[in-house]
């Protein structure tokens, strides 16, 4: 029920990205995700909800084909099923929260 920040297991993506895994039941999944400036989320779809708080840094957001630059304390929320991928423009980290869980994040 708790996890403290030096318990967190974090994965590398990519030589730009990190993330951890904070907590999940079968309906919800947390994540924190690390960005070095530069570091992109390529565009993707998949069958979950997401909602992504900016808990700092400033990203380029792309949901299908709109555009937005978001800075810390914004948010934005995916659809099932809609194209979306992230680019960061300065060094940041997203709070993602999907619905149902990730079970590909969980295969790793």
């Amino acid at each position: 029920m708790f996890l403290e920040q030096n318990q967190m297991q974090w994965e590398k993506i990519d030589e730009n990205l990190e993330r951890a895994i904070v907590g999940f039941d079968d309906s919800l999944m947390q994540t924190i995700v690390k960005f070095k400036e530069g570091g992109i989320g390529y565009l993707h779809h998949h069958i979950h909800s997401q909602a992504a708080y900016i808990a700092k840094g400033k990203f380029e957001v792309q949901i299908e084909n709109e555009k937005k630059i978001l800075k810390s304390g914004d948010v934005f929320f995916i659809n099932s099923q809609l194209m979306h991928g992230v680019v960061c423009l300065e060094e940041g980290v997203l709070v993602e929260c999907f619905s149902p869980k990730r079970e590909d994040f969980l295969e790793k």
